[in-house]
């Protein structure tokens, strides 16, 4: 198949580390891979003295940043400036799919020629109890739906009534993420991943770890992320932080943990979690994304309730208080979970649904 990725910018999130594996995944596969991106925004003179003016301070220049795609053997087109991409920028395809609820319209714009349509939902990218009227409106778009965690298949059945969605999970790489067997760490460990956005839930995080503390005086907490520690939301003096780590570095971080908490209010899928399952470290996280469909209550590690600092406390505090025999089960248990389904199970899932819709779309043409 000849498959068009249109993507907002390229740069280092989770879902353009996805986007970036099934590229690459796909064109190993024999298929012919296009992926067209914008530029990062960089705020216009104008917007930054309005925002000097309005007390807010000179916004700093973006740092450089890489992207998933360098060094890919994917073709990768970067338009000139920050507008919506036309047909003139992509290819005729067999299939052309939207990766983000911003680029759901421009797909939905093109011409014929350029492919099937369809979107890769990997998430809903509001806080719990906010609506967007943009992205409710991408989502009603005529785009074939896939999404990568169960509660989003319900979103579209449930909210859209679209019960015809194509579910691929994600997955973890095992050959990056991966620990030698072991036991509890000497100095009680918590990792996380800390992110300013509101949805994040690092707030509840902290609030939850102070709890812990409490009762657990030398608990260490590890942390990484890539965006710097902000101001609005802050980190104790005490949460060891890691500003981009390097890759190759993410294992032996997670790997130092006794329990991964993950205290978010919303997440599509949420890949830390999973990669920690990967480093034999159980998981203990709020009911969101991807936490929802890997984690087994008791034996991989714990859910609890969104925005419950204190159910999130009470159960790291168990994990950290069992015994050698009962932490390394879960532990097992974790890897297991990471194991059971790989990213070549993933890319057949998605190369079955994306054939599916040019297909379709083939028929009704």
């Amino acid at each position: 198949m000849r498959i068009t990725f249109v993507l907002p910018h390229a740069g280092m999130s989770g879902g353009n580390r996805v986007l970036a594996i099934y590229a690459s995944r796909l064109q190993r596969r024999g298929h012919a891979v296009q992926v067209v991106s914008i530029p990062r925004h960089v705020p216009s003179f104008a917007r930054k003295l309005k925002s000097l003016l309005r007390g807010q301070g000179w916004p700093a220049d973006p740092e450089a940043e890489h992207s998933w795609f360098d060094g890919l053997e994917v073709p990768h087109r970067v338009l000139e400036r920050v507008r919506p991409v036309n047909d003139a920028d992509v290819p005729d395809a067999d299939v052309v799919l939207a990766t983000f609820w911003r680029t759901g319209p421009w797909v939905a714009a093109l011409s014929p020629s350029k492919g099937a349509k369809a979107i890769l939902l990997q998430g809903y990218e509001t806080s719990p109890g906010h609506e967007d009227p943009a992205i409710d409106a991408v989502w009603r778009l005529p785009l074939r739906k896939i999404v990568i965690s169960k509660w989003l298949v319900e979103l579209a059945r449930e909210r859209f009534d679209d019960g015809d969605v194509h579910h691929v999970p994600n997955s973890v790489d095992s050959a990056q993420f991966y620990a030698a067997p072991r036991g509890r760490q000497t100095r009680p460990t918590v990792g996380m991943l800390y992110g300013w956005f509101h949805a994040k839930g690092v707030d509840v995080a902290v609030r939850a770890l102070e709890r812990v503390r409490e009762r657990v005086p030398d608990l260490k907490v590890l942390a990484f992320g890539a965006e710097r520690v902000a101001p609005q939301v802050p980190l104790p003096s005490w949460i060891e932080f890691h500003y981009r780590p390097p890759q190759q570095a993410l294992r032996y971080l997670y790997a130092q943990c006794d329990a991964w908490l993950c205290a978010s209010r919303r997440e599509g899928f949420h890949l830390p979690p999973l990669e920690a399952m990967a480093c034999r470290c159980p998981v203990v996280s709020t009911r969101v994304g991807g936490p929802m469909d890997i984690v087994e209550q008791g034996v991989n590690g714990f859910l609890v309730e969104v925005e419950d600092a204190a159910a999130l406390a009470e159960r790291l505090l168990q994990v950290l208080a069992f015994d050698e025999a009962r932490w390394k089960r879960m532990s097992d248990a974790a890897l297991a979970t990471a194991v059971r389904y790989t990213w070549d199970d993933a890319t057949v899932l998605l190369e079955q649904a994306l054939a599916e819709i040019a297909e379709l779309s083939a028929v009704h043409s």
